[in-house]
């Protein structure tokens, strides 16, 4: 056993992009658990941009296809094909065992501005492009006019809050709407925060997120985006290492963000990314706790522990 395969197993993905999605994908969620339990993993969520994917891992549970020795976990991002910033769609999600609520995902306006800006040219970074004609998402705003946080998500907050179990995600908002929305779930007791690549579309600086951490966020940084093989590589390992550092390893993650066509497997990019971390200084602790423990302590509570398995 190689040092990476040691510390990746037991390793948590809390953002993959499996089939059944309205983009094309590479690997369904039954042959994703498949992938990750051969390799060692202990558990993944699904995610889609526009259903539920909690009815999907459901089914797969009860027709045996999602294998002994590993997990898998469904959720919902609140785009506009589920009603927005709707609290009856994360409630049914919840109901049917979901985990992870991403706050608007596509149909956020600041991802909106971002995807036009890229169209036009006006962005030099790597913007996934939509491969299914889909009916143009309404903006989503989670911050009425005077820059509160709307009824709708103090709603979705006490959801989370009363659920105890469910990862609230910032989805692609605005930094100013991420502080808002957390600040507020902070307040209101929800312990479970996950910051997604906090430097892509959101743009959230170091300073915010040692902010939200401080509130109890992970930091969550997408192996995509550092993996030159993949469409939505924007930065070289250096980045992420500086991030890293900026925030601390105990306060963050690694998540694939990866299922798409044309992309690497979510597995082949962990093994890349953990073993460029490894080359670039970052300690076997460091790596271990943001693939494994600080993961298993948003999905299931655990304290952190940075002993990898087998030593």
């Amino acid at each position: 056993m190689t040092i990476i395969d040691r510390l990746l197993e037991g390793a948590i993905d809390l953002h993959t992009h499996p089939f059944p999605s309205t983009f094309e994908r590479q690997v369904s969620i039954d042959e994703l658990a498949r992938q990750y339990a051969d390799a060692g993993f202990r558990a993944f969520v699904a995610k889609c941009h526009h259903h539920s994917t909690a009815p999907d891992v459901l089914a797969l549970r009860r027709s045996g296809g999602i294998p002994d020795g590993i997990e898998a976990y469904g959720g919902v991002a609140l785009n506009g094909a589920l009603g927005g910033m709707n609290p009856r769609a994360l409630d049914a999600t919840i109901q049917m065992g979901g985990r992870i609520v991403w706050l608007p995902t596509t149909g956020a306006r600041n991802h909106l501005r971002h995807a036009a800006e890229a169209a036009a040219g006006g962005k030099a970074m790597r913007f996934p492009a939509a491969d299914r004609r889909l009916m143009a998402e309404e903006p989503i705003d989670a911050l009425d006019g005077e820059g509160r946080v709307r009824p709708e998500v103090h709603r979705i907050i006490e959801l989370v809050a009363e659920a105890g179990d469910v990862i609230l995600a910032s989805g692609h908002m605005s930094a100013d709407e991420v502080m808002a929305v957390f600040g507020a779930a902070h307040a209101a007791g929800v312990r479970k925060l996950l910051v997604t690549h906090p430097n892509f579309v959101i743009e959230l600086s170091q300073e915010q997120c040692r902010t939200l951490a401080d509130w109890g966020a992970v930091i969550e940084h997408s192996l995509c985006m550092y993996d030159e093989d993949s469409t939505f590589c924007n930065w070289t390992i250096d980045v992420l290492v500086d991030w890293i550092e900026a925030i601390g390893p105990e306060r963050s993650s690694l998540g694939s963000d990866l299922g798409q066509t044309n992309n690497p497997l979510p597995i082949a990019a962990y093994r890349k990314i953990v073993g460029r971390l490894l080359e670039a200084g970052v300690s076997e602790e460091a790596v271990r706790a943001m693939v494994a423990d600080n993961p298993a302590r948003l999905l299931y509570d655990e304290p952190t522990s940075t002993e990898p398995r087998g030593t």
